[in-house]
């Protein structure tokens, strides 16, 4: 049975490595809002470092989960000082576990702040795409599909809560519809 597969992306107003006291919040309520999220229900697995180095994603083993990789349009630093981005990889055994694990509970109110420690930056925050049991999505697959989104829009392997698809390819049109599904 196929799983879904969910690439977050977000460029950050500050470096990870900044100490005011917005990045410390965001940083404690990422570590909250994780442990919350790998006990929610259909949630398989999510991408984490061999050495569970904070504010190293460019330098770290990612193992089964590939080489860390960003979206071309990010231009900010790549250095444990200088990175300014928040990404995400994850593994779900359907979209509505996945739509209910980020829209409730505490992820829901990290989202209603976003806005605080996110710049606006005109390109989708998330992909969704269908992958087959036991395979592992990697980062460059969940960067290649948020470009795809940007770029070209929707389509069967490059989608969004509020307008997915089956893993047969067929629209689901709206987001009451997935997270029913």
């Amino acid at each position: 049975m196929p799983h879904l597969a969910l690439y977050t992306f977000g460029v950050l107003k500050s470096p990870l490595a900044d100490p005011a006291p917005l990045t410390r919040e965001f940083y404690d309520i990422g570590d909250a809002v994780y442990r919350t999220i790998s006990r929610h229900p259909g949630h398989l697995g999510h991408a984490e470092p061999a050495h569970n180095d904070q504010g190293v994603l460019f330098e770290a083993d990612w193992g089964a989960w590939g080489e860390f990789a960003v979206p071309t349009w990010y231009d900010k630093g790549r250095t444990a000082l200088t990175t300014a981005l928040a990404a995400t990889l994850s593994l779900w055994t359907d979209p509505r576990s996945a739509f209910d694990a980020v829209y409730t509970g505490l992820h829901r109110e990290a989202l209603n702040r976003r806005h605080d420690w996110f710049e606006r930056t005109g390109h989708p925050s998330h992909v969704c795409w269908w992958v087959a049991d036991g395979v592992t999505p990697t980062w460059q697959d969940g960067v290649s599909r948020l470009e795809h989104l940007h770029d070209h829009g929707l389509a069967p392997h490059a989608f969004t809560f509020h307008h997915s698809f089956t893993p047969d390819g067929v629209r689901i049109s709206s987001r009451a519809d997935v997270s029913s599904s």
